[in-house]
């Protein structure tokens, strides 16, 4: 049994019985949160300055309402407490009803449109982040899900972008961008965020003048074409890296910051791993431009705006 370890918030709260909306309002906020009941009234989490402040505005609301409440510090006095109070933190049900419904949506992926897909994306991908953000000691149950939501981004990718790239190893090789002037570019079809990004990157700082063409299939691209974001590609998948920051790296793009910034979204997107707060955003806007552009070309010239706000936006604000 593992001695005391974790310093745990105590949230001990009471409303009067008038306030139903109240209460009801502090009950969400506390399930967000993924707190661990004690007893009605009695809500713990593990320390941590943003929990604390999130805490302490709960219990200023309730001062507010008329009711009472103590946030408070405390640490388990014994082994088989501290694993009685991290009991309350047991996801492995959610995870598991989850990694359900993430299974369920693999098999139907091929029953399903393209836009359909994207929306279920989104969804499960919501649904995911919401159950990390409160799943404070992750097991094996974690795991199950996480390989789970990446066998469908996967499956997803097969179906919305047929000739999805493979990650390689091969070293990333430093290019002057005087040489990759007025060059004929060209991807799948069909773009989206990656593919998307890349060709904005390519045109508004490596190769101004440059032309695309949108493969049907990757065996399609010319001998004459620099190939992006497929297997075989002249710049495609490196590592850990997609294509968008493969680009940035080979033509000596890393200080920039807004770049940076915009990659790692790219990079969220692409990958389905890791958070960033614009990500759902740019997909959702894509997404619909996407449905209403009647080609590649259309929905390029509607998107780099987009791409030029996010890029003016990240260089500017604060990390």
């Amino acid at each position: 049994m593992s001695p005391p370890t974790t310093s745990w918030l105590l949230l001990i709260v009471s409303m009067p019985t008038g306030s139903a909306s109240a209460r009801m309002r502090l009950w969400r906020s506390l399930k967000q949160l993924g707190c661990g009941a004690l007893r009605d009234g009695a809500y713990v989490l593990p320390a941590g300055e943003a929990r604390e402040q999130t805490l302490r505005a709960l219990a200023d609301d309730t001062l507010r309402e008329g009711g009472s409440a103590w946030l408070l510090t405390m640490q388990a006095g014994s082994g088989a407490e501290e694993d009685s109070t991290r009991a309350l933190f047991d996801r492995r049900a959610e995870h598991a009803a989850l990694a359900t419904s993430l299974v369920e949506a693999r098999g139907a992926l091929a029953t399903l449109a393209p836009q359909e897909i994207s929306r279920l994306l989104r969804k499960l991908r919501r649904e995911l982040e919401s159950l990390r953000a409160i799943d404070y000691f992750p097991d094996d149950a974690a795991l199950l899900t996480e390989s789970a939501w990446l066998d469908l981004q996967h499956a997803a990718e097969s179906r919305l972008a047929p000739g999805e790239p493979q990650a390689g190893d091969a070293a990333i090789v430093r290019r002057d961008r005087a040489q990759f002037q007025d060059r004929l570019w060209a991807t799948r079809r069909h773009l989206w965020v990656d593919r998307v990004a890349s060709a904005w990157l390519i045109l508004r700082f490596i190769d101004p003048g440059a032309r695309f063409l949108w493969l049907a299939t990757p065996a399609d691209c010319p001998l004459d074409a620099l190939g992006f974001d497929f297997d075989g590609a002249a710049f495609t998948h490196v590592g850990e890296l997609v294509t968008f920051e493969v680009l940035i790296a080979t033509f000596g793009l890393g200080d920039d910051a807004g770049l940076q910034r915009l990659a790692a979204m790219v990079h969220v997107l692409d990958l389905g791993r890791g958070f960033v707060a614009e990500a759902p955003g740019f997909e959702a806007v894509l997404s619909g431009a996407r449905q209403r552009a009647p080609d590649d070309d259309a929905l390029l010239a509607e998107i780099g705006p987009v791409l030029d706000s996010f890029y003016t936006y990240f260089s500017t604000s604060a990390t």
